[in-house]
C-alpha cells in the first residue's frame, strides 16, 4: 500500500486535504472499495474530530507496517490513503496537539 521513493513531480503525487494538521511524505490514495475492505478487517488505532467540522479522521492498522486513514468529509463521503506506520508515528503528536483535533473516546 504504501510506498517508498521519489515522489512523482507532475502533480499527480496523492496529498492529504489541507485539513489534515500534518503532512506525511509517502501516502498513497486508495479506491473507496479497497480502503473500505481494508478498514472493515483491520484495527483502528484512533479517531480523532475536528472542531467545529465535520471531519473525522481514522487511523487503521492494514499490515504489520502499513496504516490506512479514513477520512470522513463534511459531505459523508470516505478517502482512503495508505501510508507507512512509521510516517504515521513521526506526525501523530502533531494531530494530538493540533487544537482543532479532539480525539473520541
Amino acid at each position: 500500500m504504501a510506498t517508498r521513493g521519489p515522489q512523482p513531480t507532475d502533480g499527480t503525487a496523492a496529498g492529504l486535504p489541507r485539513v489534515v494538521p500534518f503532512d506525511v511524505p509517502q501516502v498513497t490514495r486508495l479506491s473507496w472499495e479497497l480502503g473500505s475492505r481494508v478498514v472493515s478487517d483491520g484495527v483502528e488505532l484512533g479517531t480523532w474530530n475536528r472542531v467545529g467540522g465535520a471531519w473525522t479522521l481514522s487511523i487503521f492498522r492494514a499490515t504489520s507496517e502499513t496504516v490506512v486513514l479514513r477520512l470522513q468529509t463534511p459531505a459523508g463521503r470516505e478517502r482512503f490513503y495508505g501510508a507507512a506506520e512509521m510516517d504515521i508515528d513521526s506526525v501523530r503528536p502533531e494531530l494530538v496537539s493540533a487544537p482543532e483535533w479532539e480525539q473520541s473516546e
